[in-house]
């Protein structure tokens, strides 16, 4: 079984071409990011994920996370790898320096979280959860939060989850009955239960701090009266370590489709008298602290899905390089060939790998506009790189794993009937990526929040400018890439059409704009990766003009002209989707379903 290799190369020219890592580290708080660090973080995170954390993936999905008498056993293996990549300091790599943090952008910090979802997706939740975790409280905690809990969470010491899915309150959390009692010293007894909980007991660190979801006495109703809380799952002593342990406690975990190495647990607080817990932040506003970790986390599951499509891909690809089967095309009484030479296989392969390069150079520009919202001393400049990412979260978060789906299931159909046997591990990319469009909202609440909260609300007024910026990039496809340019160009028009038309009816027929949501996202998904597949070629183009003969540049030409004519092609149809296509899926009476 072939190992993960992370494509260094085209992380590079992603991150130095297109996402403007030069501008990003030039921006105040960023000067350690010079070229040679960059470029030796990306080699030993390569190392770490294809040495360390891809052999223990398949053994992750085979012998999962185990559960007796409240207490979590990992996948063997899990705990020594977490020890080291603690140790080696890449849960730190892009946290604050005050508390011990490396302080590095988010982009180079994106880079190396797609490899560690792509050699192991089970193994780096804990750690995603952890970085939400801590920017909840960079942002809403107290100083004495941030001083007891920031320096081991940021460490890895320590890990964090995010508890918001009870029985009955999952995506509406309106319905959310965990109940926080004050205790008058400060504190609060935390009292229900919480399902659906990543990592939220295991063996890997010696402390787990859950922030909670729940209600104080009194709240208003609905999600105006929701807290948030920090609960240890240890207290902390007088000199801030691990001392007795907390009234919450692991009654089960999941049995799941995917993702088996992860513990996906049921917590029940307050069993035996009150999980001890304190107020993040004003009461009354819980969720909108827990958005926070929230839109962190969406960000990262897209790069899930990024990971779990690229090690599909290169399963796919080591396999039909290696499968001998029929003769060539056109090629009668020919020798047996290996099936990359069958037309169909180098479709399906060439499907796979133009998406996870649209959803790659997405996903980084979308980080450096990020690190710009942060970092850039110039306060319009934040403004509009804020306004940029916030557009384009759910579209990383929703498309990107949307087409892990599709990709992962075409690296099983390329294996054929051994994809459909466990040991080739092909059917568990595809069984790892389906979670990814459900947890952390769906992909029609990621499309929701997308017309509703990014586009209706300010009329259209940063995806307009993005379609402008789009048009100036399709300019520039022009003669032996006018095909590119002109499907670009029609995709763009079939973009501003839907755009115009949920501005216009968005408040007036609001089931007709959210029936056809999803469709949107997908082609505002498929238009986005064109608008980096272009800006790419046009860079391929100049440098094999310049007289380099690297074969990645040719490589990049073809992917993009693939992308335009299996994908771009598409843009017509979704917005007639989006615009004529609600009809038919509201008018049909609930009991003739």
């Amino acid at each position: 079984m072939s190992e993960y290799l992370a494509p260094l190369k085209d992380i590079r020219f992603v991150m130095q071409d297109l996402a403007g890592l030069d501008q990003v580290a030039s921006l105040p708080g960023f000067e350690e990011a010079t070229p040679d660090v960059v470029d030796a973080i990306l080699e030993e995170a390569a190392k770490f994920a294809g040495g360390v954390l891809s052999p223990l993936n398949y053994v992750g999905d085979q012998d999962g996370a185990k559960w007796k008498d409240t207490v979590v056993t990992t996948t063997p293996g899990f705990k020594e790898a977490y020890r080291q990549f603690v140790d080696n300091g890449w849960n730190a790599l892009g946290c604050d320096p005050e508390f011990g943090g490396q302080g590095l952008p988010r982009l180079l910090s994106t880079a190396v979280s797609e490899m560690w979802k792509a050699s192991n997706h089970a193994f780096s939740l804990c750690p995603m959860l952890t970085q939400g975790a801590i920017e909840a409280l960079m942002i809403a905690g107290s100083d004495e939060q941030k001083a007891a809990y920031l320096p081991n969470l940021v460490s890895g010491e320590w890990a964090g989850t995010m508890n918001l899915t009870e029985p009955s309150a999952g995506s509406d959390l309106a319905a959310v009955r965990s109940r926080a009692e004050p205790v008058g010293d400060g504190t609060y007894r935390i009292f229900g239960q919480k399902i659906f909980i990543t990592y939220g007991e295991h063996d890997m660190t010696e402390n787990i701090i859950h922030l909670v979801l729940a209600r104080t006495p009194g709240a208003p109703d609905g999600v105006k009266g929701i807290s948030l809380f920090v609960v240890p799952k240890f207290m902390l002593t007088a000199d801030g370590q691990p001392g007795e342990r907390n009234d919450v406690y692991c009654v089960s975990i999941e049995h799941k489709l995917g993702i088996n190495g992860s513990p996906t647990a049921v917590l029940a607080f307050g069993d035996h008298g009150g999980a001890i817990g304190t107020l993040v932040g004003e009461e009354n506003r819980g969720l909108e602290y827990m958005f926070i970790m929230m839109n962190a986390a969406r960000f990262n599951v897209g790069l899930e899905g990024l990971g779990d499509a690229e090690r599909a891909y290169q399963r796919a690809v080591a396999y039909a390089r290696e499968r001998v089967q029929g003769t060539e095309v056109g090629v009668r009484g020919g020798p047996k060939v290996p099936i990359i030479r069958h037309p169909d296989v180098r479709r399906m392969l060439m499907s796979m790998r133009s998406r996870i390069e649209a959803m790659r150079a997405l996903a980084y520009v979308t980080a450096a506009a990020l690190d710009n919202a942060q970092q850039n001393p110039d306060g319009a400049a934040r403004a509009r790189a804020q306004a940029f990412a916030d557009l384009m979260i759910p579209v990383v978060k929703g498309w990107s794993t949307e087409s892990s789906v599709d990709i992962a299931s075409l690296g099983v159909q390329v294996h054929g009937g051994m994809g459909y046997i466990e040991e080739t591990g092909a059917a568990q990319h595809l069984r790892d990526a389906r979670i990814t469009t459900i947890y952390e909202g769906t992909t029609a609440i990621q499309a929701n929040d997308l017309i509703g909260r990014k586009i209706a609300r300010e009329q259209g007024a940063t995806i307009h400018a993005v379609i402008a910026d789009m048009r100036d990039a399709a300019a520039a496809l022009d003669g032996d890439l006018a095909t590119v340019g002109s499907r670009q160009l029609a995709a763009v028009d079939a973009l501003e059409k839907a755009v115009l038309w949920i501005v216009a009816n968005f408040a007036g027929d609001p089931k007709a704009v959210h029936a056809g949501a999803v469709p949107f996202l997908h082609l505002f998904g498929i238009v986005a990766g064109g608008w980096q597949m272009g800006r790419a070629a046009v860079l391929a183009r100049a440098r094999s003009a310049a007289g380099d003969g690297d074969p990645f540049w040719s490589a990049k030409l073809a992917t993009t002209r693939f992308f335009a004519d299996h994908f771009l092609t598409q843009a017509a149809g979704l917005a007639e989707s989006v615009i004529g296509g609600t009809t038919g899926a509201l008018e049909m009476a609930d009991d003739s379903f």
